[in-house]
């Protein structure tokens, strides 16, 4: 894992982990509300391959209610991030009435269509609404 943060930039403490996953998000073209985190310990950024890691002191889970989506974000989430798609994800599961299945994949369609799709490792696609992640949702 470590050779995939070479030659990145990484900030520690919350207040400036939070300002560069948001950065991040926008840079991307992705919903600001996709990563509900807290407690951020590290957020870190290889522009050169598009890794990304985000480091949290515990485990969060968060209800997107617009969707009635229970997620949970691992303490430690990192994937491949690029326009309108983190790829490769690892860290985040969505329930899905009694599992959580991995989420390895979300993309927004581009041309924009309004809709956020999260694929599972189990071949598994579920489409949202992308407003469902907006800031604060």
């Amino acid at each position: 894992m470590a050779d995939h943060k070479e030659g990145g930039i990484a900030k520690e403490g919350h207040e400036e982990g939070l300002k560069l996953a948001v950065s991040l998000l926008e840079e991307f073209e992705l919903p600001l509300g996709l990563l509900p985190l807290e407690d951020v310990a590290e957020v870190g950024y290889v522009k050169s391959s598009g890794y990304m890691w985000i480091v949290q002191k515990k485990k969060v889970e968060h209800e997107f209610k617009m969707i009635s989506k229970l997620v949970s974000y691992d303490a430690e989430i990192n994937g491949f991030i690029q326009k309108k798609k983190i790829k490769k994800l690892k860290g985040v599961k969505a329930k899905e009435l009694m599992l959580w299945p991995p989420v390895s994949e979300i993309a927004l369609d581009d041309p924009p269509t309004g809709k956020i799709h999260f694929k599972s490792l189990a071949g598994i696609t579920k489409t949202f609404p992308v407003e469902a992640f907006a800031a604060g949702q």
